[in-house]
């Protein structure tokens, strides 16, 4: 019975061994094509390796360790084991060749390391540093692993490689930024390897996914029931049906001509083709779910992504790992755990030999049937792969300056071709207008009819951000970032013309006015406001349009030559202050007309609002008398019918509406100017665009170098040879005795005591301020103490927390003052022994003091 179970154990080894060999139409595929019909030429630009410089590289780049001649034994033996359980699977790649022709196991070029840039501490920060700082160069052969792998300094340094390359360096970047990253060997689609993205949506273009929120249903059983729907479910049904069939035969027709150029053609190497990517497992870093990044493209992508079609060996720092599980369905079916010595054989393991499980009794066979010094040999193999560690990186450290991180892309500029989209990158100051990146969007799959530019700026005075330009409708829309001159946020206009339409944002923080947006016409003006004391929200202004005047030469023109204005309206917030019967929502000037409109908000328990119309008296009527009639005032009071407002109420309310109206009318035409000055100030900046430099930035700050050398020659004039000069301690003692040419040894005794008896006095002195500071805000601190404890009670809790505020103010400051005196009263002895030290060195006095 054992002899039979352990049968069934051998034979359902083998069909697992089996499921990991490549299917037949593949070996088929794969054999019937030569490595000659394989390799392709790219559009890449060649560039010949080896021509490179490796004369000045660290000799860990020309020789091995003793350690790492031992790992490549290890890995010799790894693969031979390997190669006889596995026949029909490929060679594993393990220790291919660096820049200088050594042969280096994969895991020691791994370098980790955490370059000094906020940037590149997050994932995605690292591989689009990666994608876009590489040029991508296709394997010789996509079919074979590369002979090559060069170290990611060499590959910084010429900033191209391949799919391993980019690999290997965003792999130790991620690393040393605390991921979990592994780098992969495996196989992946056509699209994948040759870094074609024509079929795919720019990440630009993709709309985030929003989260249904769950409505929760109310039941009220006082709720009035809906009407039945009377409408014919059977005509809804044809009505849609012929719907869809007219939208089926427009897409067919629209998508004739592209059809061909966006499905993807089959292709013959389907599983076949050899590619690199990072894995990310999760727990490090925060991370909650396992992910690959494609190094090419920076993108994540889900383990379950159909373009990743399987996975040979993965490898980290530290280990080496093969995949043992069955990829027929791609990556989708793999489990990641890499502690599972079932799904992964580890190369260098503790507690088990690599590949022992998988042994079948006829090979365990023909083992035995090997002389007993070869089995001994192995055995002695074996025990030092158990308790074998992995060498340290041979790599020289990873080093990236400030310039060639901000340079990014190749020659400071990239191109990527997306499905109806094009998108470009430059880098930083390399456009004079700032430009660095621009996303096209195109109508059709050829890339001929432009529906939409965005362009996105940095570094600019202006504080231009972002620009949208829709061919289609010619409208522009432009963003800013804080700090713009009139706190301008949007612009959004097709024209830069006075008076045309246009709507402005602002970020109402920075102004006085509060003023949020601001969107015009040739006939009217809207303007939203946000946080203002008068609770005002909305103003609407309306415009008739302007009779054409001749103006004399020499004349200027003020606000009354604006558009004529019609009509004002203001809305306002409720003020909780007020009653509402008082407290006004609606606000009209009918200019032309001479009628004034109020209307008050709502009373509670009430539907309708309490309301004033009044009528502007004549220019004739206002020079005969200034009595107030009743009908210059219409009145609807809300729930008072009865209650009538006095004359000289109203004709008070009269005369400050009428003010009001003057105040607005000059506002509105400040708003018209200010509208007129950004519209100027805007064709000035993008006529003369300045690009901003960091103060910290002494290559591009032109201006703030030139100050500064400015300043420093005009010290240099004032006080010439003061700076190759060190300050003389003897200068005004030297003086005092007429600075002779000669010292004798009473002179020299008597400098030295003067020089140290001032210099011990202004140290005295110091303490001495110090020290009367320190008891001056003690005393200031213990008189506030208690004054506060005797007005305790009396203080409100504003009045608390300023005292609170200043008492915390005082005290950081009384311990400043004892930090300040502890350590003068340390460093005095030093400082005075420093200079005695340093005057009995001096070349004047050490005739005389040398003894002493």
């Amino acid at each position: 019975m054992e002899v039979i179970e352990e049968k069934e154990e051998q034979e359902q080894k083998e069909e697992e061994l089996k499921g990991l060999e490549p299917s037949s139409e593949l070996h088929d595929v794969e054999t019937k094509l030569s490595v000659e019909q394989v390799c392709f030429s790219s559009d890449v630009p060649d560039f010949d390796w080896n021509s490179i410089d490796t004369s000045q590289l660290p000799d860990s780049y020309k020789m091995n360790s003793p350690r790492e001649k031992k790992l490549l034994r290890i890995a010799d033996h790894y693969h031979q084991q390997y190669a006889h359980l596995c026949p029909e699977r490929k060679p594993l790649f393990l220790h291919p060749v660096n820049e200088c022709g050594v042969e280096k196991f994969v895991s020691t070029t791994l370098r980790p390391t955490l370059l000094p840039y906020t940037e590149l501490y997050h994932w995605d920060g690292c591989a689009s540093f990666v994608s876009d700082f590489l040029t991508m160069e296709p394997l010789k052969c996509p079919l074979t692993l590369p002979s090559c792998l060069y170290s990611p300094t060499t590959i910084l340094k010429y900033q191209r490689g391949n799919c391993f390359d980019f690999s290997v360096l965003l792999c130790s970047m991620l690393i040393g930024a605390g991921y979990d990253a592994y780098c992969v060997s495996g196989y992946a689609t056509h699209d994948i390897c040759s870094l074609d993205e024509t079929l795919e949506e720019c990440p630009l273009l993709r709309k985030p996914q929003e989260v249904p929120k769950e409505e929760v249903k109310k039941s009220n059983k006082y709720r009035v029931k809906s009407l039945p729907d009377m409408h014919s479910k059977f005509e809804l049904q044809q009505e849609a049906k012929k719907k869809a069939e007219t939208e089926a035969t427009l897409k067919k027709e629209r998508e004739e001509m592209g059809t061909e150029l966006e499905e993807p053609t089959r292709d013959r190497l389907c599983g076949l083709r050899v590619h690199a990517w990072v894995l990310v497992l999760s727990g490090k870093r925060e991370v909650p779910e396992t992910f690959f990044i494609n190094p090419f493209t920076g993108n994540s992508h889900s383990t379950m992504d159909e373009q990743f079609l399987g996975i040979e060996s993965v490898w980290n720092h530290e280990n080496y790992w093969v995949n043992m599980q069955d990829c027929q369905n791609g990556c989708k079916d793999l489990v990641f755990d890499l502690s599972d010595s079932v799904h992964w054989e580890i190369m260098l393991s503790e507690t088990a030999k690599p590949l022992q499980l998988l042994l079948s009794a006829e090979k365990e066979n023909e083992l035995f049937d090997r002389n007993m010094d070869d089995m001994e040999e192995e055995e002695e193999e074996e025990e030092e792969e158990i308790h074998f560690t992995m060498p340290p990186s041979w790599v020289a450290q990873i080093q990236l300056s400030p310039k060639e991180f901000e340079t990014r892309c190749s020659q400071g500029r990239k191109v990527i071709l997306y499905k109806k989209a094009k998108l470009e990158k430059w880098a930083p100051y390399l456009n004079g207008n700032g430009l660095v990146k621009r996303l096209t969007i195109y109508a059709d799959l050829s890339c001929t009819e432009v529906v939409e530019v965005k362009e996105w700026f940095k570094n600019r005075e202006d504080m231009l951000d972002m620009r949208e330009v829709n061919k289609q409708t010619q409208l522009t829309t432009e963003y800013f970032s804080p700090g713009h001159l009139f706190g301008l946020k949007v612009h959004i206009y097709k024209s830069m013309s006075p008076q045309t339409e246009r709507v402005m944002e602002f970020y109402h923080e920075t102004r006085v006015d509060g003023l949020q947006k601001l969107a015009e016409n040739a006939n009217e003006m809207r303007e939203y406001f946000v946080g203002r004391d008068d609770f005002k929200y909305f103003q609407h202004t309306e415009f008739r349009a302007k009779r054409k005047k001749v103006t004399l030469a020499g004349t200027t023109t003020d606000g009354r030559n604006s558009r004529p204005i019609v009509q004002i309206k203001e809305c306002f917030h409720r003020n909780l202050q007020k009653p509402a019967d008082e407290d006004v929502a609606e606000r009209v000037f009918l200019i032309e007309e001479e009628v004034i409109q109020l209307t008050y908000h709502l009373k509670d328990k009430y539907i309708t609002a309490s309301k004033k119309d009044f009528l502007k008296p004549t220019e004739g009527y206002r020079k005969q008398s200034e009595i107030m009639t009743p009908e210059m005032c219409i009145t609807y009071q809300a729930g008072s019918p009865e209650q009538h407002t006095k004359l000289v109420h109203l004709y008070k309310l009269l005369q400050e509406l009428t003010e009001e109206e003057k105040r607005l009318k000059q506002q509105a035409w400040q708003s018209q100017a200010e509208v007129l000055k950004i519209l100027e100030i805007r064709e000035n900046e993008e006529a003369d665009i300045q690009l901003s430099a960091s103060i910290y930035d002494t290559e591009r700050n032109e201006k703030k170098r030139q100050e500064y050398e400015a300043m420093m020659n005009a010290k240099r004039d004032e006080f010439p040879g003061q700076r190759d000069q060190d300050l003389d301690y003897l200068a005004p003692f030297l003086i005092q005795i007429g600075s002779p040419e000669k010292i004798t040894k009473r002179q020299a005794l008597r400098l030295r005591d003067d020089c140290l008896s001032d210099f011990k006095n202004r140290l005295v002195s110091k303490a001495n301020i110090i020290q009367a500071h320190f008891e001056k805000e003690v005393e200031e601190l213990q008189k506030k103490n208690q004054q506060f404890q005797e007005n305790q009670n009396q203080l409100s809790k504003e009045e608390e927390a300023a005292f609170l505020a200043d008492y915390s103010e005082t005290m950081f400051r009384i311990h400043i003052l004892a930090l300040r005196l502890d350590r003068e009263k340390q460093t005095a002895p030093q400082k005075y022994l420093a200079l005695e030290e340093k005057l009995c060195k001096d070349p004047r006095l050490a005739e005389h003091l040398g003894h002493a």
